[in-house]
């Protein structure tokens, strides 16, 4: 029996870290207790286990994982091997933030009208404050070095599909130097890697990915897994090309404009599981190409806790894939799609961030607006290429940000072409490391489901959903932070019927 759990581009989510550093001493219960802040790499796409959520893996697969730890271990190595050639950091660079001139963070302070004001502490700056009659004294925090572990779960009631619970893990490590940087979310089976070598503003980029999950995914109709339609499926992918980098406003490590051209080639697999019936019809197992498009922007001021507070993120993907051996693949009788559909297909998405102030009001009342959106040609998306919907933590970190967040939805609950997503949040400061927010996210999108005359057919429908969330971060015990959060769906994930979910993500800095 395997035991494992993930978090990406979800976790998977998804993945989701950045910096973790003690921010404040509070005496509390006659003790001092510090705490940290972490960035929510929960927020990262995350990997949830598929398909019931479940966290231990039966023994069928098992004896097939063999090839894809293969994978999994060999994404691992461009982490080695950026650790290996790490040049020595960076100095600060001779560009600097306005934020610099500010008064000391965290206290009050006079304005030029002569009105009382407060500034909400930023990641990474010193903090001079007095909380709770405890002096607090923090130095600069170096975001250029950070590793961090999050680990946590998901609870669903009523079940999506067969799950209750999804558990979630990931680790985070992040480096940035002279003339190189490396980002990495692993976790186990889903992978993300990025090792880039610059030349000025040019770059030479490099990714591997990974989803190898080791245990089966089923399609659902009306929300019930279709345990007859169990595929285990995987695919690892290897992208290097140019791109640009150049830093902007307001001058942190995460604050960029980066525009890349990567070409792309790696593997698809695909096989049958213990509960997989004879009218299923798998794709060959095959080598895939492609070129990616990628465009990022982010001007966020971020806090403490790693939570967007000022200004904007944006960005876009376009990806065009060939699968190089083909065949026509699904369930019988008319659930079966052609080859010749399928083989290439492409896919356009893009992303909008912004957080900013309300008039009037000091700086701890905040306002978060996220879109994103997504389109592919219809014929050409399947169940292993659909975009998956994901929830877990709201996104946050530079390059998880991008990430399309539905809150509650598991992993594999919703597989979707063209999709709109638009979210609005309210979060209020209580305290420096204290922070309590509720939002509405909106969705509008061709959701997966299958239907047909024999029940067996996948088809892309358009649906509507809400999502109502409440959320808590904090920092925690021993240098680390907490998210813990509820949210309610109209019916989106569960094909109709409303349900909640309730999240806890525990962020460790190591």
């Amino acid at each position: 029996m395997f035991l494992h759990a993930g978090i990406e581009e979800y976790l998977l989510f998804p993945v989701f870290l950045a910096s973790a550093r003690p921010f404040c001493e509070l005496f509390i219960l006659r003790r001092l207790v510090q705490f940290g802040t972490i960035i929510q790499t929960g927020k990262l796409s995350p990997f949830f286990s598929r398909p019931t959520g479940s966290a231990i893996f039966s023994g069928t697969g098992i004896a097939n994982i063999s090839f894809k730890c293969i994978l999994s271990i060999s994404t691992i190595s461009l982490l080695a091997a950026s650790v290996h050639i790490s040049p020595a950091l960076a100095g600060n660079s001779a560009a600097t933030s306005a934020d610099n001139i500010n008064p000391p963070i965290g206290i009050k302070t006079v304005t030029p009208s002569g009105e009382t004001g407060y500034r909400t502490p930023l990641a990474g700056e010193p903090y001079d404050t007095v909380i709770m009659g405890e002096t607090v004294k923090i130095p600069p925090a170096d975001r250029n070095n950070v590793t961090a572990i999050t680990v946590g779960g998901e609870l669903y009631a009523p079940k999506q599909g067969k799950s209750v619970l999804t558990p979630l893990y990931a680790f985070y490590f992040k480096r940035v130097w002279a003339t190189s940087r490396t980002r990495n979310t692993i976790s186990i089976f889903v992978n993300d890697l990025e090792y880039d070598k610059s030349f000025g503003h040019l770059e030479f980029v490099t990714r591997l990915e990974n989803s190898t999950i080791p245990e089966g995914e089923r399609e659902i109709r009306k929300n019930r897994e279709i345990r007859s339609s169990e595929v285990i499926s995987g695919t690892a992918t290897g992208s290097i090309g140019p791109g640009i980098r150049y830093r902007v406003a307001p001058f942190q490590t995460d604050n960029d404009f980066r525009l890349q051209l990567l070409a792309r080639a790696g593997y698809f697999y695909a096989e049958k599981g213990k509960n997989t019936t004879d009218d299923v019809l798998l794709p060959p197992d095959t080598m895939i190409y492609g070129l990616r498009l990628r465009g990022r922007y982010d001007g966020l001021h971020r806090n403490l806790l790693e939570l967007p507070h000022q200004g904007g993120a944006a960005g876009f993907d376009f990806d065009y894939m060939h699968r190089d051996k083909w065949s026509d693949f699904g369930r019988y009788p008319d659930g079966i799609k052609r080859w010749s559909e399928t083989r290439d297909y492409m896919q356009y998405s893009g992303y909008l961030t912004i957080a900013t102030g309300l008039p009037g009001l000091s700086e701890k009342n905040r306002i978060i607006l996220s879109l994103n959106g997504g389109v592919a040609p219809l014929k050409s998306v399947d169940r292993y290429n659909a975009v998956r919907i994901v929830g877990g933590p709201h996104p946050a970190e530079s390059d998880d940000i991008s990430r399309p967040y539905y809150p509650g939805a598991r992993y594999d609950s919703a597989l979707v072409a063209d999709y709109l997503l638009a979210g609005l949040r309210y979060r209020r400061e209580f305290l420096p490391f204290l922070y309590i927010s509720v939002g509405e996210t909106f969705i509008h999108a061709e959701k997966g489901t299958v239907s047909g005359k024999s029940g067996k057919e996948l088809l892309f429908r358009w649906k509507n959903g809400a999502a109502t969330t409440i959320g808590i971060d904090t920092g925690f015990l021993w240098d680390s932070s907490l998210y813990l959060g509820y949210s309610w769906d109209t019916g989106f994930i569960r094909d109709g019927r409303g349900g909640s979910s309730f999240i806890m993500t525990w962020n460790k800095s190591l």
